[in-house]
């Protein structure tokens, strides 16, 4: 079985969900997280992809990560 089901609906009251389908293959004690799918209302600050568009661009040359990168991976040995 899948670690989780996700299926939509609604809060129709401080403790009580209505689902816009059956869970009918599913009889155990659940966990259940209520977030709310309305996008307008999950964007509460800045979309996190604006954000890295207005980031200046580094200024290290393709070479030079490169080789930070090698020297990294040659001190980790054997590991």
């Amino acid at each position: 079985m899948q670690d989780a089901i996700v299926i939509r609906g609604r809060l129709t009251g401080p403790r009580s969900v209505e689902l816009d389908e059956a869970v009918s293959d599913l009889e155990a004690q659940v966990e259940v997280i209520v977030r709310s799918s309305d996008r307008n209302a999950q964007q509460k600050g800045e979309d996190v992809l604006d954000l890295l568009r207005r980031i200046p661009p580094g200024t290290r040359s393709r070479d030079d990560i490169d080789s930070q990168i090698r020297e990294e991976r040659e001190a980790w040995g054997e590991r």
